[in-house]
């Protein structure tokens, strides 16, 4: 059993505070409790003995000794957090007078790039003829997502109300309970103009537009299974919802150039969200360079 570090005392005192005080559920009390035990295993493993001693050249050292068990960047940010707290809380309770880590920066995670269908594997993915109710559905949910980046939830929570002139637009409550009015292609439209006349056999009251063969409003979960069952019918990998929305957002970029009309039709509050996609077609360009280059040309040969 190992033996008891000047810091553990403390430690348990903030745990208690966390979890007492503030409220933290009992996951993230034990998450920060696994954190700050490394912390201090760490400080005995170099022999500092009081708080005096810990600067930035031992917060670097532990920074270092977390990169060198290969830790993610994401598990670093999150030890830091916990250090952080904890320093914060020894500091407001004149424990010590300064935080060592109230400068020192977590590293950066890596960039996240969506994933995103193909036209071609879009085309793929819409290319039958529905045999019966549940597959007009299913494709007039899936043209839909495509045709204006509905989030999987917005989906589920569209009422025939919702439309308007003539269903050529949405309006769509998104994140925040911020509504936006996002136009419907021509495929999408007909799609739906199918399933609204197919589902007054299943439900002549409820408003919702996409339903279950019980009149019921089909939940997220079983619209996120329709979309895997049917790639794989269609001979696609499974495909999750929010796929449909990258893709949208990723070719309409590469058709228009134009961030600010997709940032509004996404409902994103910021820019900065959109301009993931940016990146997707800068890659998508590098690509084509790549294929294009002599070399390339040459190592085929």
């Amino acid at each position: 059993m190992p033996s008891e570090h000047f810091i553990d005392n403390d430690i348990n005192l903030y745990l208690s505070y966390i979890s007492e005080v503030k409220n933290l559920s009992k996951n993230t009390t034990s998450s920060y409790k696994r954190d700050l035990r490394k912390l201090s295993i760490f400080l005995d493993s170099i022999s500092i003995k009081n708080y005096d001693e810990i600067d930035d050249s031992v917060c670097t050292s532990w920074l270092g000794n977390l990169y060198s068990l290969e830790n993610t960047p994401k598990t670093i940010q999150r030890h830091l957090s916990s250090a952080k707290g904890f320093f914060k809380f020894l500091k407001k309770n004149s424990i010590i007078n300064s935080s060592p880590f109230e400068l020192v920066k977590a590293p950066k995670s890596p960039s996240y790039l969506p994933e995103v269908l193909s036209p071609e594997d879009v085309s793929q993915l819409l290319n039958f003829k529905p045999s019966d109710a549940l597959e007009i559905r299913d494709l007039a949910i899936v043209e839909l997502m495509y045709s204006s980046g509905l989030r999987v939830s917005e989906t589920a929570n569209i009422n025939l109300d919702d439309f308007e002139e003539e269903m050529s637009f949405l309006r769509v409550l998104g994140k925040g309970a911020k509504t936006r009015l996002v136009p419907i292609g021509r495929y999408a439209k007909n799609a739906i103009d199918n399933w609204v006349y197919e589902r007054i056999k299943y439900s002549e009251d409820s408003n919702a537009l996409f339903i279950n063969l019980k009149g019921s409003r089909l939940s997220v979960r079983s619209i996120q299974l329709r979309l895997k069952r049917l790639a794989v019918k269609q001979g696609l990998p499974p495909i999750h919802p929010h796929m449909l929305r990258h893709s949208f957002a990723t070719h309409m970029l590469e058709s228009s150039g134009d961030l600010r009309t997709i940032q509004e039709l996404l409902g994103h509050s910021s820019l900065s969200s959109t301009q993931i996609y940016t990146k997707l077609d800068y890659q998508h360009l590098v690509k084509i360079y790549d294929q294009s280059h002599p070399r390339a040309k040459n190592d085929k040969n």
